[in-house]
């Protein structure tokens, strides 16, 4: 898939291979930029700390999806958000 190029992205080959994996282009941006900044086996390690968003309080969700800037969460129902915050 080609992208346009774009200077916030860090890791463009990533990237683009996430994209035609299917993750949007926020969550998309978010990894290939991390992977850039910290490496990407240091990426590939991080994550599994957290636990089932299902195990997570409704403000625990709603202070996650504002971490990473996802708009209207506010009137979202758990399962909403759970969804959002997985599809990001």
């Amino acid at each position: 898939m080609a992208e346009k190029k774009n200077p916030s992205i860090k890791d463009p080959e990533l990237y683009g291979e996430l994209r035609e994996d299917g993750a949007s282009k926020q969550k998309a941006a978010r990894i290939s930029n991390a992977a850039a900044k910290r490496g990407r086996s240091a990426v590939g390690r991080k994550g599994g700390k957290a636990g089932d968003y299902e195990d997570w309080t409704v403000p625990e969700l709603k202070a996650k999806a504002k971490e990473i800037g996802l708009a209207g969460y506010s009137a979202k129902k758990k399962s909403e958000l759970i969804s959002a915050l997985r599809n990001s």
